[in-house]
């Protein structure tokens, strides 16, 4: 089975041509085959455009997964938490959770990621920070369960925790 998914990229200068995206690169060179990448885009950090986008790919295009990149540090204008909080039906704290306690093991300054992770409709979205090394790390954690959940998600998958 393939995954829909989408890759959204939240940064300034790169949704302004200012700076090239590595990041969402990353990102797709990890995923592989059992996901396919259905919508790419790179936005600024703005609120409303990041609530519009993940909207549209969740409830107009039923991505399955919807990872985004950037906007969950501490400056001003790093507002992706609050965007997809607004979004997200379901939390999904474990997924986040597992992310900054593997980056903390090579940086302290990974417990300063903001980054969320829920679920709208029968789309999980996940926060990924901006950097290439943090996209990889973050993804070396999730993507082993991320089948599971995805399959549970949508009724494929039962008798979790069953031997």
């Amino acid at each position: 089975m393939s995954y829909k998914t989408g890759i959204l990229i939240m940064s300034d200068k790169g949704s302004r041509g200012e700076r090239e995206d590595r990041s969402g690169k990353q990102i797709e060179e990890m995923l592989g085959n059992q996901f396919s990448v259905d919508f790419y885009d790179m936005i600024p950090d703005e609120k409303d455009i990041i609530i519009q986008r993940l909207l549209l790919l969740c409830d107009e295009k039923q991505l399955d997964l919807v990872l985004t990149s950037g906007g969950t540090g501490f400056s001003s204008r790093d507002i992706t938490p609050e965007a997809c909080m607004e979004v997200i039906e379901k939390p999904v704290p474990g997924i986040s959770e597992a992310i900054r306690s593997v980056g903390m093991l090579k940086t302290p300054k990974a417990m300063l990621s903001r980054g969320v992770s829920g679920i709208r409709g029968k789309t999980l979205i996940i926060n990924l920070p901006g950097s290439v090394k943090g996209v990889r790390e973050s993804l070396e954690v999730v993507l082993p369960v991320l089948p599971h959940g995805l399959d549970t998600l949508h009724g494929y998958s039962s008798e979790c925790g069953q031997e």
